[in-house]
């Protein structure tokens, strides 16, 4: 009787860590996806930023607007690259977003 139940328990054993080790994996997965899919939409916000800074919209002749300052300067790459050490310093950057961030600012 003793031995009929020790290969079904191997078997139980054996089954039971291979669904874990699935389960861990496709949890594992679903992390980095979360985590890539959080990076690009960082790092498409910080562009739209950017351009938006660069090409701000022109004002159209008609209705007459009240005269507004002049525009700021943008950005120099320097001043973009201390932001991007600050944020990734405190942490809201990781590694891998700061560094494809530098990449992408200094077109490489």
């Amino acid at each position: 009787m003793f031995r009929r139940r020790r290969p079904l328990l191997r078997a139980a054993a054996v089954g039971g860590g291979a669904y874990l080790a699935g389960k861990s994996v496709a949890r594992r997965q679903a992390d980095q996806q979360y985590m890539d899919d959080d990076q690009d939409q960082r790092i498409s916000a910080l562009e739209q930023q950017q351009q938006a800074q660069a090409y701000p919209p022109q004002a159209e002749a008609y209705p007459p607007q009240a005269p507004q300052p002049g525009p700021a300067a943008a950005p120099s790459v320097a001043d973009q690259l201390n932001q991007l050490a600050g944020l990734h310093q405190q942490g809201v950057l990781t590694d891998e977003e700061f560094a494809a961030a530098k990449a992408k600012l200094l077109g490489a």
